[in-house]
């Protein structure tokens, strides 16, 4: 990828992409290799069903914050406001009383949830948890400033410092106590370091409170179909925990969740690329069509490449990694990793609708997303258990993509070339990993 952007860097943009880019790579891999970290030392430390319960606690906290996202960082990033204090201020403001009823409604769903999931820990640990929604509703729009403008240095360091303490937090919790709180009180931890290291070394003006009219129409005019959008994407990230959650012990569970961060690391790394960095493309540079052609390739092979590793090695990884109360999550890793090729391939065309402002038919393909995704998850870990359902998110990813075909296109973003290789390539090694370990995938048959 480096060679590609040395060819880019006649352009101002292209080089803040390529400066950009390389600090979303720096600040995603320094993350992961913090959560790989301390994944490892705290399965050891602690027990599978801890991590399935933190699994239920985190589709909670991601879902409500997913529920309600009314679209403030990608308003941010393509509104012509985007640097003027009014409307930043006023972003913030709602961001705050968002951050408090978020709070307060984890709160009251606490114990119906602990109910409903047969976990009554759920009770009295989500309250607590959910404190990282109130707390990271006082983050400043410097953070969404620096992503406008392709500053990522400072931030990705902070970033990653933050996380790093509350890291640090759990595993001293865990060791102390062996419970499952350490992972909930190291989350809280993490969300108030960066809130202080933000606040104290961003560059830029300090947030108050303010409610300007214009603002606040702008904001939710552009930020009613991101917030659907977004209902929808709960189900398309979540839905997978949310459904196996009813079907699946919470020991299952948590080998599954731990199968799901080493299969989705690729995944999310090309998501927080194209998240950050194509909307500024798209928007000021939407006539470079053979720059972004490249920059799509780039990042599309990257994120398939490694997401194909995981797909090959992934058995043997866990294997490696973790004790053998988590073996049967290397055939997960597998299976989770091919099913996301379709994905993969698709990843750059939404952001073409954002930039362009068109929030309405982004809406379009997160609602077709999460009514696929469900529905399939449902019928097959029904009837064929949790292979079921990972090969029901992989037909799902397969059929969102003729729906975003249909958007890139109206957007002139649809690059048909760039879908034909990488489908054919990825398809075809996804295919051979699947053969490879053939064996282990049909031993998932005993996960209940």
């Amino acid at each position: 990828m480096g060679g590609l952007f040395q060819q880019m860097r006649g352009g101002r943009l292209m080089a803040r992409v390529a400066r950009s880019t390389s600090w979303i790579l720096l600040g995603y891999g320094g993350s992961q290799g913090l959560r790989l970290a301390s994944n490892l030392i705290l399965t050891r430390i602690l027990f599978p069903e801890a991590f399935g319960l933190m699994a239920l606690i985190s589709l909670v906290t991601v879902g409500l914050m997913l529920f309600s996202d009314v679209g403030i960082a990608p308003s941010i990033a393509q509104s012509k406001r985007g640097d003027d204090p009014d409307f930043l201020n006023t972003a913030w403001s709602i961001q705050v009383m968002r951050g408090v009823i978020l709070w307060l409604i984890a709160s009251a769903l606490a114990l119906p949830l602990a109910g409903f999931y047969n976990a009554p820990e759920l009770a009295t640990y989500l309250p607590i948890a959910a404190l990282t929604l109130l707390i990271t509703g006082f983050n400043p729009t410097r953070i969404e400033t620096a992503h406008r403008h392709l500053l990522m240095g400072r931030l990705t360091i902070l970033d990653l410092t933050s996380q790093l303490i509350g890291i640090v937090v759990m595993v001293v919790l865990a060791w102390w106590l062996q419970s499952v709180i350490a992972l909930v009180v190291g989350g809280v931890v993490g969300a108030v370091a960066k809130l202080a290291l933000t606040w104290a070394f961003l560059p830029g003006e300090a947030n108050r409170f303010r409610w300007e009219r214009a603002a606040v129409h702008e904001l939710v005019k552009f930020g009613k179909w991101i917030f659907l959008s977004t209902a929808f994407w709960f189900f398309a990230s979540q839905g997978d925990r949310a459904v196996l959650g009813k079907f699946l012990s919470l020991e299952s569970l948590g080998i599954y969740n731990i199968a799901f961060f080493l299969a989705s690391f690729a995944m999310q790394l090309g998501t927080a690329v194209t998240g950050r960095v194509m909307i500024p493309v798209y928007r000021d540079a939407k006539h470079e069509v053979a720059k972004i052609a490249k920059l799509r390739f780039a990042i599309s092979g990257v994120t398939l490449g490694l997401l194909l590793l995981m797909a090959l090695v992934g058995p043997w990884l866990v294997g490696v990694l973790y004790d053998p109360r988590y073996a049967l999550g290397g055939a997960i890793v597998t299976l989770l990793a091919v099913a996301q090729i379709p994905q993969v391939i698709g990843m750059s065309y939404d952001q073409a609708a954002l930039a362009a402002g068109d929030s309405q038919r982004f809406f379009v393909v997160s609602a077709s997303r999460a009514v696929f995704q469900i529905t399939f998850l449902i019928i097959g870990v029904s009837q064929f258990g949790i292979i079921g359902a990972i090969v029901g998110m992989g037909l799902a990813h397969l059929l969102t993509h003729p729906v975003m075909i249909w958007l890139a296109r109206i957007h002139e973003a649809w690059d048909a070339r760039h879908d034909i290789i990488c489908a054919v390539g990825a398809g075809s090694i996804g295919a051979a990993a699947i053969w490879l370990h053939w064996d282990a995938i049909k031993a998932l048959a005993v996960l209940t």
